[in-house]
């Protein structure tokens, strides 16, 4: 058996792993204390999915699990103006996003607890890797998003069986309609849930195997809601506790200036954020005013010597343009982060060191949004 208990950030108190919980009874966060194994000779033998860590996931049962064979995503060298970037390309999961990580095991854990019926609250990709990978497993799924959404994304939200809520609204004001709908139904949503950021973390181990088992300098991902940085921070974290590698990578945080409570916060050089008037931007998919992890968030990258960034709309619309022009097509909140790291390498990087990014999502999710900038 996998030795697992959920404990409450706020208040301390533990839960048995095997309760299919999404928050404690004070109703605050949850995280996920497991203890995780690397075999490495089995794990470099087995099929190429994120679960080849199989000893690193808190799944107690192979029949459990739910897939359509996500993660082991390409790793890529670009250039921009120079300067060498590794680019992990994660819309090469099954959904066109990193997101199919974290819903893979979180679903698994659902099937496991003999969950029938989930709510999620999204922007779009999680709420339709969600759909996806419930449709797998034969559970009912009820997704909020914001009336604004990409019509694609809402598309393929339906066409997994979902069934939709528009909410006119910011990201935040969906996120609560959707928590009052989930006193009824299991809240699987990706910021609540820890058994999510339990499949996130996987990205980290696929970045050091493909570097040969060793950590980067510096890895660049975006900073929304959080559900690849405090992936990524769990990732590392059990590594280098487990003797594989030697270091913890810097990491940076990316946000669209025109929604970055967090940059603002890390500037000011506070714990907690303070939630200022947003305004709308191209990168919705990380357009968080009010991040519930936000001060874990803060927490990770401060432990980790690293730092936020913040990019302006129109570095935005100039990435999108020139990553297609590399032969990349993302959506906006996928440019963004990469604008982030540009701004990084041009700024701070040092000579020789390594950077990995990533391409969060197909531009395909955002065709009309891409339509109207490309002039």
């Amino acid at each position: 058996m996998k030795e697992a208990k959920l404990i409450c950030l706020q208040s301390g108190k533990e839960y048995p792993a095997d309760m299919p919980l999404w928050c404690s009874e004070e109703g605050s966060v949850l995280d996920l204390h497991f203890s995780p194994r690397f075999p490495l000779e089995r794990i470099g033998k087995r099929p190429k999915t994120l679960w080849r860590y199989w000893e690193a996931l808190p799944i107690e049962h192979p029949s459990s699990v739910v897939s359509l064979s996500e993660g082991a995503t390409p790793m890529h060298d670009i250039e921009l103006e120079g300067k060498a970037l590794k680019v992990k390309i994660e819309y090469m999961n099954p959904t066109g996003s990193f997101k199919d990580r974290g819903t893979a095991v979180l679903v698994s854990k659902l099937k496991e607890w003999g969950v029938r019926r989930v709510v999620e609250d999204s922007s779009g990709n999680a709420g339709a890797s969600l759909a996806a990978y419930c449709a797998k497993a034969g559970i009912a799924c009820d997704i909020f998003v914001p009336a604004d959404t990409s019509p694609a994304k809402i598309t393929q939200i339906k066409l997994y069986g979902a069934k939709v809520h528009l909410v006119k609204g910011t990201r935040d004001e969906v996120a609560q309609v959707a928590y009052s709908f989930a006193q009824q139904y299991h809240y699987a949503s990706h910021v609540w849930h820890p058994f999510f950021f339990q499949g996130t973390k996987t990205f980290a181990y696929e970045v050091c195997e493909q570097l040969h088992w060793q950590a980067p300098d510096t890895v660049v991902v975006p900073a929304g809601n959080g559900s690849l940085l405090i992936g990524c921070y769990l990732g590392f974290r059990e590594l280098k506790q487990a003797g594989i590698i030697s270091k913890m990578p810097k990491l940076i945080g990316v946000q669209a200036k025109n929604c970055a409570p967090l940059y603002e916060a890390f500037v000011r050089g506070e714990a907690f954020i303070q939630p200022r008037p947003a305004k709308k931007t191209l990168a919705e998919g990380m357009a968080v005013n009010n991040p519930l992890r936000g001060t874990q968030m803060l927490q990770y990258v401060e432990l980790s010597k690293g730092k936020f960034i913040a990019v302006e709309e129109t570095e935005i619309v100039e990435m999108v343009k020139i990553l297609a022009r590399k032969g990349y097509f993302v959506e906006p909140t996928c440019a963004a982060v990469i604008a982030g790291a540009r701004r990084y390498l041009l700024q701070e990087a040092e000579e020789g060191e390594t950077i990995v990014s990533v391409l969060t999502s197909t531009g395909l999710k955002a065709v009309d949004t891409i339509q109207k900038i490309i002039h």
